[in-house]
């Protein structure tokens, strides 16, 4: 694309170019400019920028590069979507060490647990993990009931857990059972338990210590038999120290704890989601959005994400609902992300990414499939679609061992 002498004209017709299309390569040419001039046109998505008058072997090694990046492009994404299928787990992605960690715990823990506590900030997924460790446990087939204590006035707390009887109080015309009963033989999972009212944590850790408890109004005790998983997004520790949280209740909660990661920690897995998001809210609107465009990418990567994956995941179905095209733009993003989009970019040089690249993808996933194959270099080849001394080139290439020979 050549530059003309309206600047703000070509600037504006970029911007057009990569709206309809955000992942074409626009190679801008020009006379001279002062390097801060060029950046403004590559900021603006351009792939390049050349000085006219133009060189035809120059030109052609760049559309030559060009073309191979496109490959590349598509080889890198059909490899991340392979990897993709294996870093899901009960409903959670991630390929981040610190998700790897917390996957590898709940398989660990949903055995053999009688209480757990979850910890992490709001929106990053806690109820999921209360839900893996449900699906894994012994208790499986048995219900899993939700109590979120945030939402429950302190005068209903009692009757809301352990239930009442008919004449208990007024209004009370019958029996009621309440959520620890209904969980009987299951799991109860106590959402935010840092909201809990001091007098019911007294009687919550006696459930814990007896597998007892007393619906209001009544006099006879009850036996229960309940699996407790809690999760919180305060400190808990604080709370004991102002008098708010008992001691002795979150040494028996916490006797396994399970922590997640805010997402702003774990950068590896932010585009992995978005194309799992993506992928579900495709199906569920009948849409067929392929991905988001570089500049979505860029921002992502940068962004804090206060709220965690649940703010991502309401980002792209939001995103999904709007795009027209086939990949997400900034345009597409709700409005108040717009808005932080300049701000951020501004902080970070043009290219700048911490996804992997096509060498890493492809060693891991190599990696990945003589390990699921038990060192079967033959099957393992198949699978690749090469020869073996193929594949035994590219295992000296990236160092990779043999698990067979290990």
């Amino acid at each position: 694309m050549d530059i003309s002498d309206d600047e703000t004209l070509d600037m504006k017709l970029l911007k057009i170019i990569k709206t309809v299309d955000p992942i074409i390569e626009v190679v801008m040419a020009g006379p001279h400019l002062p390097s801060e001039k060029v950046m403004e046109w590559i900021n603006q998505g351009a792939t390049d920028y050349l000085i006219r008058p133009l060189q035809p072997e120059v030109f052609g090694l760049i559309l030559s590069r060009l073309e191979e990046k496109g490959i590349l492009r598509r080889e890198t994404y059909e490899l991340e979507r392979k990897l993709e299928k294996k870093y899901v787990f009960q409903d959670m992605v991630g390929r981040s060490p610190f998700m790897l960690d917390v996957f590898a715990l709940i398989e660990n823990v949903a055995k053999y647990f009688s209480t757990a506590l979850i910890t992490g900030e709001t929106g990053s997924g806690k109820e999921l993990v209360a839900r893996a460790v449900h699906r894994l446990s012994p208790v499986r087939n048995q219900k899993f009931v939700i109590c979120d204590c945030t939402s429950l006035p302190e005068n209903l707390f009692e009757s809301e857990i352990f239930g009442y009887v008919k004449g208990a109080f007024t209004g009370a015309d019958k029996d009621k059972k309440g959520l620890f009963e209904e969980a009987h033989e299951g799991i109860i999972f106590l959402d935010e338990i840092g909201a809990l009212p001091f007098p019911i944590q007294g009687k919550l850790l006696r459930v814990i210590e007896s597998h007892q408890f007393r619906p209001l109004g009544s006099n006879i005790e009850k036996k229960i038999e309940v699996r407790i998983i809690a999760a919180t997004n305060q400190n808990l520790e604080e709370g004991i120290r102002k008098g708010t949280f008992r001691e002795d209740l979150f040494y028996r909660m916490n006797k396994v704890e399970i922590h997640l990661p805010p997402l702003r920690d774990r950068t590896e897995d932010i585009l992995f989601l978005t194309r799992h998001f993506l992928s579900k809210y495709n199906q569920k609107f009948e849409k067929s959005v392929k991905g988001v465009s570089r500049e979505v990418q860029k921002f992502f990567l940068a962004y804090y994400w206060p709220g965690n994956v649940r703010e991502l995941e309401n980002t792209i179905e939001s995103a999904c609902i709007i795009c027209q095209r086939e990949f997400v733009d900034i345009i597409d993003l709700p409005k108040y992300l717009q808005k932080k989009v300049s701000s951020i970019s501004k902080k970070l040089p043009y290219y700048q990414s911490h996804s992997l690249s096509l060498q890493n993808l492809e060693m891991e996933y190599i990696a990945h499939l003589l390990r699921t194959n038990a060192g079967n270099i033959k099957k393992t080849a198949q699978i690749l679609n090469i020869s073996r001394t193929s594949l035994y080139s590219k295992l000296e290439k990236y160092k990779i061992d043999n698990p067979r020979h290990g």
